[in-house]
């Protein structure tokens, strides 16, 4: 069976080349530890915007700048192989990773950043893109709406995966996607924590038949960097949890096989066997047999969307 390890670290925040850095020496260690598929925690390199929901609307827009703006300068641009320690890693240790990035638009404007959660196969190559398509609430002050052509399975050596961001999760139609498209083992990194959303994960497993995944970040007022703007202010004690984590691995059906992990900065492992799912759809495939496609029909876009197309002379 295959061996899975959920990274739950804290990156480096705000400096893509010393997280990423993390990221490969993680990525060696669960290696080494049997696993086959390492996955990191929503927007990991450089870091998940947390301070979003610690400024005052309207009333920080000054100090939100500069740390936008060191985002921006350190979110990882993949037309740029920004990523290509982390594939190299993946190819040396012939492992599949998935993780999470801020990712900048290289093509169009170049200013515009995505919550982006990719693919990396064990050869190293990028098998998937997929940028969230709906970021939650003050995340919309960070980032773009993605579109659906990275809304897809991946077939890996471990098994069918599939991914959605956070909040994605509460998108049914998002999670149908998923389902219809075979997912075996089904990825939710998230910046959420807690039992209400380990519970949605248990619903997830319930509702699709599927391995569930949980991967978050555990992470304290000190991990924060003591050049980050303003840091003082927005985090005064040094010992708060500003996330516990609770990365979890959920098998078909919601009984909880490995974690959560909660206030622990570690890698959690665990086995999973992916020839269980079809077997657990026998009495309900939500995407198969109980779809009634007489009554419901979902029409999912794919295809990529340009802001410009550029016609040669």
């Amino acid at each position: 069976m295959p061996k899975v390890a959920i990274v739950q670290h804290p990156p480096i925040l705000l400096d893509r080349e010393q997280t990423l850095a993390r990221s490969v020496s993680l990525t060696n260690e669960a290696a080494q530890a049997g696993a086959q598929l390492i996955i990191f925690p929503e927007a990991f390199i450089p870091g998940y915007p947390t301070w979003i929901w610690r400024l005052r609307p309207g009333g920080d827009m000054k100090l939100g700048e500069r740390i936008y703006e060191r985002l921006m300068a350190n979110a990882v641009d993949m037309s740029a192989d920004h990523l290509k320690p982390l594939q190299s890693a993946a190819k040396k240790n012939k492992v599949t990773i998935l993780c999470g990035l801020d990712e900048r638009d290289g093509e169009f404007s170049r200013s515009t950043l995505f919550n982006t959660y990719v693919t990396i196969g064990s050869d190293g190559t990028i098998q998937n893109r997929h940028r969230k398509l709906m970021p939650t609430n003050p995340e919309r002050m960070v980032w773009g709406f993605g579109d659906a052509s990275g809304l897809r399975v991946t077939e890996t050596p471990c098994g069918r995966v599939g991914s959605l961001l956070c909040w994605e999760n509460y998108m049914p139609l998002a999670r149908y996607a998923l389902y219809s498209q075979g997912v075996e083992i089904y990825v939710a990194p998230t910046w959420d924590n807690g039992d209400g959303w380990i519970g949605t994960l248990q619903h997830i497993a319930r509702e699709g038949r599927c391995w569930v995944i949980g991967s978050g970040t555990a992470m304290q007022a000190s991990d924060i960097p003591g050049d980050f703007p303003d840091r003082a202010e927005l985090y005064p004690d040094e010992d708060e949890w500003i996330n516990q984590g609770d990365s979890v691995v959920i098998e078909p059906g919601g009984k909880i096989v490995a974690g959560p992990l909660r206030k622990n900065r570690s890698i959690l492992f665990a086995d999973i066997d992916p020839h269980r799912v079809s077997a657990a759809r026998r009495s309900f495939d939500v995407a198969g047999h109980y779809s009634r496609p007489d009554i419901f029909q979902v029409t999912i876009q794919t295809d990529q969307q340009f802001p410009a197309t550029f016609i040669p002379k």
